[in-house]
């Protein structure tokens, strides 16, 4: 023999316990999280997924002061989920519908709630689903307001609208 064996040593052996156990720390340590997760019953549990943009005012004519809000509304979660209030600046919206009467008459009903269903995208427009307040004094084109929208699962979500003219606003 030329000498050339390997051979075990402590040094080798420490080396090598080591690099074990960086792996092994590190997979305990995921499990543990993962474990948690499940006790606290977050795994396989459906939830909502709830985005609100494209928020937009139309700014009312003449000598009212009501007018209505739009906003898209995605769910792409794996349940349905429900708006239920709506607030802007510290005051109480309506949720409300638009529906044609016939002869260039239109309705308007107020709405406890209105469905986001999972996976779909409510998109608010003057001839459907919207949000009916008064507009503040000052309000101009180009301005932002704060609305916070409420949902039954998802909660609270602020959005901006921005206020424009009626007509600009691509209805």
């Amino acid at each position: 023999m030329n000498g050339s064996f390997w051979r075990l040593d402590r040094r080798r052996l420490t080396d090598t316990a080591l690099a074990a156990l960086a792996p092994v720390v590190a997979c305990g340590v995921a499990l543990g999280g993962l474990t948690a997760w499940v006790g606290a019953d977050g795994a396989g549990r459906p939830t909502a997924r709830i985005d609100v943009s494209y928020g937009r005012v139309l700014l009312p004519f003449g000598d009212t002061r009501e007018t209505s809000a739009y906003f898209d509304v995605s769910n792409s979660g794996d349940i349905d989920d429900r708006l239920v209030a709506v607030t802007y600046t510290g005051k109480q919206a309506e949720i409300s519908r638009h529906t044609k009467a016939g002869r260039g008459a239109a309705t308007k009903a107020y709405l406890d709630s209105t469905e986001v269903p999972a996976g779909t995208k409510l998109s608010m427009s003057p001839h459907g689903v919207n949000v009916t307040l008064l507009a503040q004094r000052g309000w101009g084109p180009g301005d932002l307001i704060r609305f916070t929208l409420r949902f039954e699962r998802s909660g609270t979500i602020d959005a901006f609208a921005v206020v424009t003219r009626p007509g600009e606003s691509g209805f």
